[in-house]
């Protein structure tokens, strides 16, 4: 018997209260120099400016902390205060809890990416403020400005003596780089060695705020913290994993950078790789940052490479034309503000994945993103293996619905696993019932969200939810051969149309196991 569409919930689960001290948030201890670049930018102005405030107000940065914003733009301390206060204003006229504080300790600094003088003024500024503030030389340096200027940086902050650590005194610096990490294999190679030409391995935080979403990271404490489910997880047990991050939003103010990139390189060198190798690492032997990504690097290792020969049984790309979200008209991707008309960039990518290796051989990962879709949804649907031997064939037939775990990670943080009941009453049915959880449920302390953990995570020096340059390098690896294929000239016959508000090209269909969305 098929699931049915609107099978019946189990409402709750129970959960047991926890003390509160056992998972009270780390205060961060050492003072520090916090350095932002592209200060002015839109990322700074949604994202980090607003979590570090976050942060100051949960009293988790260090009493010995001061923010410098640093962009091209010429601004006054004021100027930049005023900026960012609006930034994180409750409401207009309302000045928010804790601002007055922080404010004092908020400085801005124009500087040229591409000016040496630039970077050794910046240098005597925060030197001055690391004797004013008792820093005793810590600094982080994050990086919101496009990835073009991110070598020059890094080398210009390098020149200028910016990057050193002393033992003597035992500071610490580091410095923190928004993906894309290189735009193919020889590029993140590229990248790699100019960072390290300033700054040790260690020093480099590769971010990915995807890692940072507490219901992510629950995927670890799903598999390894809990006896019922590590024995099945494997070959022998799940059919199918399938990773699902879907958007409804278009490119929005990014087309500039995404005509170049595409959803392939935007989303599936990193996002998608990480949500893949959290689902299938083996346990590490500890849970400590190396170990972890460690773990995660034997996955990529393991990944059977693409049959380009045949790559349309195994890959589907697609961008949006115009259409209908949440009732209303939108436009295709080629109408949008600063796309070409022409363009052959793919917002929609379906990929079958193989992992070779004892746990996993044989089973596909089927890993789907795509703009303009019918609703924004990230989850892991794990789908279990059907009964081997039906008793009840000559009752209900052989078709009775396989087991399914579903982790949602947005816009909802929720676990279902769903199984067979008998229907009440003297006839012999089944029903498809789900066992619900939701991820905040009995939770009443503070929750970061994924740029506040980030951020505290790089200010406690905790490089476990961060790339690795060798798991960087071995997913470009993995994608070249995709890329060199669909970025040739006759890309547009395996470039499907489809409709804005949908899932998706009618082609995913003889691909996925089911198409992506909810109850499917």
């Amino acid at each position: 018997m098929a699931e049915q569409p609107n099978s019946p919930e189990i409402p709750s689960v129970e959960t047991e209260s926890l003390d509160p001290a056992l998972c009270r948030l780390e205060r961060v201890q050492d003072p520090v120099v916090i350095v932002i670049f592209g200060a002015t930018g839109d990322l700074t102005w949604r994202k980090l400016f607003p979590s570090l405030f976050s942060l100051y107000q949960n009293q988790l940065l260090p009493e010995n902390v001061c923010i410098v914003g640093a962009g091209r733009s010429g601004l006054s301390h004021d100027d930049f205060r005023e900026s960012m206060r609006r930034s994180v204003e409750p409401a207009p006229g309302r000045e928010p809890s804790g601002w007055k504080a922080l404010s004092q300790r908020l400085f801005y600094h124009q500087i040229a990416y591409d000016r040496q003088e630039n970077f050794i003024s910046l240098k005597s500024f925060l030197d001055e403020l690391d004797a004013t503030f008792s820093a005793q030389g810590n600094r982080l340096f994050y990086l919101a400005v496009p990835s073009t200027v991110v070598p020059g940086i890094a080398l210009q902050l390098g020149h200028a003596g910016l990057t050193r650590e002393y033992p003597q005194t035992g500071n610490w610096v580091r410095f923190v780089v928004e993906k894309p990490f290189g735009h193919d294999l020889q590029s993140a190679r590229d990248l790699d060695k100019t960072l390290h030409s300033s700054f040790a391995e260690h020093q480099i935080f590769r971010i990915d705020h995807y890692l940072a979403k507490e219901t992510v990271q629950n995927i670890l404490m799903l598999r390894f913290a809990n006896s019922i489910f590590e024995p099945i997880w494997d070959r022998r047990y799940i059919d199918s994993v399938s990773i699902t991050a879907a958007e409804q939003l278009g490119v929005e103010h990014r087309a500039g950078y995404y005509d170049r990139f595409g959803v392939l390189r935007d989303m599936f060198q990193n996002h998608m790789m990480q949500l893949m190798a959290l689902c299938a690492m083996e346990p590490p032997s500890i849970f400590e940052a190396e170990r972890v990504r460690d773990e995660k690097t034997k996955v990529y290792r393991s990944l059977r490479p693409f049959p380009t020969q045949e790559l349309d049984n195994y890959l589907v790309l697609g961008q949006y034309a115009s259409g209908r979200i949440n009732n209303e008209k939108v436009r295709g991707y080629r109408e949008e503000p600063n796309v070409d008309p022409e363009s052959l960039t793919p917002t929609f990518a379906s990929m079958k994945v193989f992992i070779d290796n004892w746990r996993w051989q044989g089973v596909p990962f089927y890993l789907t993103s795509g703009k303009r879709l019918a609703e924004k949804r990230t989850e892991i649907k794990v789908q279990f293996k059907h009964v081997p031997n039906s008793m009840f064939r000559g009752i209900l037939g052989e078709d009775i619905s396989a087991n399914r775990l579903t982790l949602g990670i947005q816009p909802k943080e929720e676990i279902h696993l769903s199984f067979q009941t008998k229907v009440p009453g003297p006839k012999v049915c089944l029903r498809t019932v789900k066992m619900h959880f939701d991820y905040n449920q009995g939770y009443t302390g503070p929750v970061l969200d994924a740029y506040e953990k980030v951020l505290l995570d790089c200010l406690l020096g905790d490089q476990t939810l961060f790339w690795r340059q060798d798991g960087v390098e071995l997913c470009w690896g993995f994608l070249t051969p995709i890329l060199i294929e669909c970025d040739c000239p006759d890309q547009g016959k395996r470039l499907h149309p489809y409709q804005a508000g949908t899932w998706g090209p009618e082609a995913v269909k003889n691909l996925l196991p089911s198409l992506p969305g909810p109850n499917r």
